[in-house]
């Protein structure tokens, strides 16, 4: 029994210091908001030097997994790391889910919504569920994501 006891003391122990390192490697949902709403006040401050910001990940938006990335009127991205001038409208998820459009149907000025779909992390093919923050700031659809 004191063995027993022992082995899980020792992997209770070691679970709560790899935790933080893990968690520590990704985004999280809290952090993904700040970053959009940061996002929004750049942009409403100087909206061409934000978005050329975001494409470089200067400025403080690019954080691990975590960057801002953005759509015109036209649908197509202003800003991401490797999508600009490519629809984001018509951008759907590996399991087919059309996110683009829900990301524009669900963006509302002065609102921060939330579309769910299923993507790979950086550095893999595997899907896993994504959440993305949504809003609309001029006449811009932005969000930043996070790895649930």
């Amino acid at each position: 029994m004191k063995q027993l006891t022992k082995t899980f003391t020792l992997a209770a122990a070691l679970l709560a210091i790899s935790s933080p390192v893990f968690a520590g490697n990704f985004g999280t949902a809290e952090e993904a908001k700040a970053m959009l709403e940061k996002a929004v006040v750049a942009i409403k401050a100087n909206k061409s030097e934000a978005l050329a910001q975001f494409v470089k990940g200067e400025g403080g938006f690019k954080d691990r997994d975590l960057y801002p990335f953005c759509g015109g009127p036209d649908g197509n991205f202003t800003a991401h790391p490797t999508l600009v001038g490519k629809s984001l409208k018509g951008l759907k998820d590996k399991a087919g889910k059309a996110l683009g459009e829900e990301i524009y149907a669900t963006a509302k000025e002065g609102a921060i919504s939330e579309v769910s779909y299923m993507w790979p992390r950086p550095g893999s093919t595997e899907p896993v569920q994504k959440v993305s923050y949504a809003t609309k700031v001029d006449d811009q659809v932005c969000a930043v994501g996070y790895y649930k």
